[in-house]
């Protein structure tokens, strides 16, 4: 008989539904973004999504603190060198490529905002290099989106453990002897 493996719960609600509404969001943004009223709101819904899953990152659950994953420089290189040699750590919460990946994604989401935002002030209205930064912007998003979305999928399978799911119900396969988990 085989058994499941134990599961351990790694996301909290607010990261996981924060995490879907902002890709539903986008996602409607890219699919209406003549939709002038509808694009505006959904852009400061992103905002203050992004916003509070920040402010989470400093008060909420232990895998969703920004201290659990801040990269650092020579952790990502390291774990990427790993990674190439097919001896990369499993980890709970963020590795550390994916720690940058959410701080890019972030960082794109803010800027984007902002340059909608400012499109539609007095002082930049009809300004095209602005708009073609919040296009460049949308698009640079579209390809972390690509990245993050190939990268779950490649680890998934790596570590046997579905994490798209994980993202759904909130829980990952319990640590064994070679995981790294954040400040144990």
């Amino acid at each position: 008989m085989h058994t499941k493996p134990a599961r351990i719960a790694v996301w909290d609600p607010l990261v996981r539904i924060s995490h879907w509404l902002v890709a539903l969001l986008v996602l409607g943004n890219f699919l209406n973004e003549e939709g002038e009223t509808w694009h505006r709101y959904a852009g400061y819904t992103v905002l203050g999504l992004v916003l509070l899953r920040l402010l989470w990152g400093v008060v909420g659950s232990r895998y969703a603190r920004l201290s659990s994953f801040w990269p650092r420089p020579r952790q990502v290189l390291a774990y990427l060198r790993a990674l190439l040699q097919d001896r990369a750590p499993r980890y709970l919460g963020h590795n550390p490529a994916a720690a940058v990946m959410m701080l890019a994604l972030w960082a794109n989401l803010l800027a984007l905002v902002a340059s909608g935002w400012l499109m539609g002030t007095d002082a930049f209205w009809g300004e095209e290099w602005l708009e073609d930064l919040h296009e460049l912007l949308a698009n640079g998003l579209l390809v972390l989106v690509g990245l993050h979305v190939a990268a779950a999928v490649f680890e998934s399978w790596r570590e046997r453990d579905n994490l798209i799911g994980a993202m759904v119900h909130g829980k990952k396969r319990a640590p064994t002897a070679h995981d790294i988990a954040p400040h144990d």
